[in-house]
């Protein structure tokens, strides 16, 4: 009577496997509402009265942006702040495009490689600029700025932090996938800037609207060597040193959000490359940072590092939660647990302006988004070893 054993043994490795999957999906959860929650602390009043504009380089690498990069780089110019210097670095761009922005008041770099990286332009442009700059900005190609940004990120300067995340938000609404994008940088927004902080960890860096101390730069990118993820090399580079990064949420930057699936799914396949190659990298440096120095905070960015796809948890969160229901019942509890907690920590984070029609429509293509980001798992093998390049044109 083997098919007993074989039956025992099957459900014996399912609940194993059931377990372990319920455990780091609910902790997950649980970590994101624990964030979700911190963030809705309070927040303190700025009071401080600035009396120095301190030097800033605005760097704006632009790699074939020619449909976006003129339109930018004017705005860019109309900031209430007089101290500071527009750079576009001008990767592939056309002729023509180069002339225009000769006729405007920004300092065009151009430079030209075999193979085209972010790191290679701002150390390219750090080395031809000759002058010494207070702080370094940061900035997309379809980035926009408030016109108080520069101010707000020179008074938190002048309060000593040397590493500024500002606060992005969507400038497009204009599909579906647009919309899903531009509600997902607020949950992140909320869970991983505002809420590490209110308990006193490091914000994260999203790769634009980053701010820095100028020789503190100059230092990181000298020795960064990113192809994709430029972001999250410095970021788990200037924790291990015990830098924090600070995070102002009333410094709006107006960003692009993907409005296609095909560029959505490209977009996350870097993004997740990038995650688990650092993950990969810097986990045990982290775990003998936090025993041997006590270095929470670099520790606590790689737990964070190690989450799934936040895209793809209450989607595996629900489908678990419904199989456990009818054939593991003991393990339905902790499945469902973790399905609220996630979905808690979710609603809670997006903003109340953004429950709307436009939010609603955009929920009928939550499950091609979860497909889509099933799929770029697989293909993330090589991203990071590849410059996947994320068009704008709205």
């Amino acid at each position: 009577m083997a098919w007993p054993r074989i039956y025992t043994l099957n459900k014996f490795t399912m609940t194993i496997i059931s377990c372990i999957l319920g455990v780091y999906l609910a902790l997950s959860s649980v970590y994101m509402l624990v964030f979700a929650l911190a963030a809705h602390r309070p927040k303190r009043k700025n009071t401080l009265d600035v009396k120095r504009e301190h030097s800033i380089a605005v760097f704006i690498p632009a790699y074939k942006e020619d449909s976006v990069i003129f339109d930018v780089a004017v705005k860019a110019l109309n900031q209430n702040y007089s101290n500071y210097d527009v750079f576009v670095i001008a990767d592939s761009l056309k002729e023509d495009t180069i002339e225009k922005l000769g006729e405007i008041p920004v300092r065009v770099v151009e430079v030209s490689f075999e193979k085209s990286t972010k790191v290679k332009a701002l150390n390219a442009a750090l080395e031809l600029i000759k002058f010494k700059y207070d702080m370094a900005l940061v900035l997309d190609a379809d980035n926009l700025m408030e016109e108080q940004f520069l101010r707000k990120i020179n008074e938190q300067y002048c309060k000593g932090y040397e590493v500024i995340q500002a606060r992005r938000v969507a400038k497009n609404l204009n599909s579906n996938f647009a919309v899903l994008d531009a509600v997902s940088e607020a949950i992140n927004n909320n869970i991983y800037n505002q809420g590490q902080i209110n308990l006193g960890f490091s914000a994260r860096l999203v790769g634009s609207g980053m701010a820095f101390d100028y020789d503190l730069f100059k230092r990181l990118l000298s020795v960064a060597e990113a192809v994709g993820g430029f972001d999250k090399e410095l970021e788990l580079n200037l924790l291990k040193e015990g830098e924090y990064i600070h995070y102002v949420d009333d410094a709006i930057l107006w960003d692009e959000k993907v409005s296609k699936s095909a560029v959505f799914g490209r977009q996350r396949t870097r993004w997740i490359a990038a995650q688990f190659y650092y993950l990969k990298l810097h986990a045990l440096p982290a775990l003998k940072g936090l025993v041997v120095n006590g270095n929470v905070d670099y520790f606590n960015k790689i737990c964070q590092m190690a989450l799934p796809p936040r895209l793809l948890i209450p989607a595996l969160l629900f489908i678990g939660t419904i199989v456990n229901f009818f054939f593991l019942p003991q393990l339905f509890l902790l499945w469902a647990v973790g399905l609220a907690a996630n979905l808690v920590a979710n609603l809670i984070s997006i903003p109340v302006s953004m429950y709307n029609m436009n939010s609603l429509k955009a929920v009928c293509s939550l499950p091609k988004a979860v497909f889509v980001m099933f799929f770029a798992m697989f293909k993330m093998r090589n991203a990071n070893k590849t410059f996947i390049h994320t068009p704008h044109g709205s």
